[in-house]
C-alpha cells in the first residue's frame, strides 16, 4: 500500500516557517512582504481561490489585497490597474486570477505584470528562465510538487518521469524542473498514443490532464511513485483526481490524494515567492 504524500500537512508546516522568517524579516529590514491578487468578475472556482490564498496570506504576516473588479472592464483599465501595483513598492507579488473573461486577452495582460512581481511564474520572462535551467519565479504547483519530493526523500536522478499534460501552467514546467534532478522526462497528453504502456515504464508519473480518473492500475508501473494534480467533479459533484486512487494506491510506492495532495502547495508556494521576492530588496 502507497504511502500518502500529506501537501496540506506539509502546507502547513511550510506556513508557519514562513510566517516565522516573514516575523524576522519584519523586524530586521522593516519590510513586509505584499501580495495583491486581481479577481476580475464573479467566477464562483476562483472566489474560493482568492479566498484561501487571502486568508493563508494574512496567516503567515503578509499585506494581503484582493482586488475585486467587474466582469464588465475594459482591457486598458485592467493594465492600467496591474501597472499601478508594478509601481507600488509595498507590493511584491501580483496575481491576476484565470480565467479572465472572453474580452480580455490572457496573455497581454500576463505580460503586463513585473517579472519580478510575476508570482505566478507565468511571464515569458521567468518562463524563459526556468526553460534555460536558472528558474527564479516558476510557476506554483510543479514548485510545490518538487518541495513534496524534496520532503519525502524521493530521488530523482537517473528516474524515467512522465508528465501527462503539457499546458504552460503545470505540465510544461514540471518537466523542466524534473530534469533540473536528472530524471529522463517525457511529456504526453490527450493524443499521445497507448498512453497506459507508455505510463507503465514510468519510475514517477504526474498527472496533470483534467479528466477524472483517467489513471487506472493499468497504467501504473508497481512501486511507481505518483502525483494527481487533477481536480475534478464525478456526477455527484464529489471532488475527484485524474487518478483512480483506491486502485492505484495499491500498487505505488507513494501518491498524493485529491483533495488534500498537491492543492495546498500551490498556495504554499505563491507565498514563497512572494517572500523571496520581498527578500531579493534588502540583497
Amino acid at each position: 500500500m502507497a504511502t500518502i504524500i500529506d501537501g496540506k500537512g506539509l502546507a502547513q508546516k511550510m506556513q508557519t516557517n514562513l510566517a516565522q522568517k516573514v516575523e524576522e524579516l519584519k523586524q530586521t529590514h522593516g519590510i513586509v512582504p505584499g501580495l495583491v491578487v486581481i479577481l476580475v468578475g464573479e467566477d464562483s472556482a476562483s472566489q474560493v481561490y482568492v479566498r484561501n490564498k487571502e486568508r493563508s496570506a494574512l496567516a503567515a504576516g503578509f499585506k494581503s489585497e484582493v482586488v475585486r473588479v467587474p466582469e464588465t472592464i475594459s482591457q486598458e483599465e485592467l493594465l492600467a490597474l496591474v501597472s499601478t501595483y508594478n509601481d507600488d513598492e509595498s507590493f511584491h507579488g501580483i496575481l491576476v486570477q484565470l480565467p479572465l473573461p472572453g474580452h480580455i486577452d490572457e496573455e497581454a495582460v500576463l505580460m503586463a505584470i513585473s517579472p519580478e512581481k510575476d508570482v505566478d511564474g507565468f511571464h515569458p520572462v521567468n518562463m524563459g528562465l526556468l526553460w534555460s535551467g536558472h528558474g527564479v519565479m516558476k510557476p506554483c504547483t510543479p514548485a510545490g510538487i518538487m518541495e513534496m519530493f524534496k520532503e519525502y526523500n524521493i530521488s530523482l536522478s537517473g528516474k524515467n518521469a512522465l508528465v501527462i499534460g503539457r499546458s504552460n501552467i503545470v505540465g510544461k514546467p514540471m518537466a523542466q524542473l524534473l530534469m533540473d534532478e536528472n530524471a529522463t522526462v517525457t511529456i504526453a497528453h490527450s493524443r499521445t498514443q497507448q498512453l497506459a504502456a507508455l505510463a507503465k515504464t514510468a519510475d514517477i508519473l504526474v498527472v496533470a490532464i483534467g479528466r477524472g480518473h483517467l489513471v487506472t492500475k493499468e497504467f501504473v508501473k508497481p512501486g511507481a511513485v505518483v502525483i494527481d494534480v487533477g481536480m475534478n467533479r464525478d456526477e455527484n459533484g464529489k471532488l475527484i483526481g485524474d487518478v483512480k486512487y483506491d486502485e492505484v494506491a495499491e500498487i505505488a510506492s507513494y501518491i498524493t490524494p485529491v483533495p488534500g495532495g498537491v492543492g495546498p502547495m500551490t498556495i504554499t508556494m505563491l507565498l514563497e515567492q512572494t517572500y523571496e521576492s520581498a527578500l531579493r530588496k534588502v540583497k
